[in-house]
């Protein structure tokens, strides 16, 4: 309900109201988002895992799949450099990106993962575990 109560969860004074005002429009240039973008689709016999992650090369990506928990982690390092004739800087821009997410993997077939990495889109198949199904058996009776 706090849409409703103007200014009801902000706790700063009147001062900083402008100050986050002016972030929220002109948000940070070098400010990354903390993960990527991904998309899971159950596929009846196994799930479909599609992440964006646009620039990375494959061996920029990295899959673990420890405990039952899947981490999908990626980083790379871009430098830009221009220099003049006497070899000065004119520009120098340097680009690190670094992201990481994890999913449960529990009821996932573990050594049957397929992974493929295509246009920026990592690509994940991960089979389902087949449900157990409860046995029945007859008990003679003595």
């Amino acid at each position: 309900m706090y849409s409703m109560i103007p200014f009801g969860r902000y706790h700063g004074g009147l001062d900083t109201i402008f100050d986050d005002l002016e972030r929220s429009f002109f948000p940070p240039a070098n400010r990354q988002p903390t993960a990527f973008r991904t998309d899971i689709r159950d596929e009846g016999d196994h799930f479909l895992l599609e992440a964006e992650l646009p620039g990375f090369q494959k061996e920029d990506i990295h899959l673990e799949l420890k405990e039952g928990i899947l981490t999908i982690s990626a980083q790379h390092e871009e430098k830009q450099e221009k220099r003049d004739d006497q070899g000065q800087y004119l520009c120098r821009e340097r680009r690190v990106g670094s992201f990481v997410r994890s999913f449960d993997a529990s009821g996932i077939q573990e050594d049957a993962i397929r992974a493929s990495y295509e246009n920026g889109v990592l690509t994940l198949i991960l089979p389902k575990m087949a449900e157990i199904q409860p046995q029945s058996r007859r008990i003679a009776i003595q």
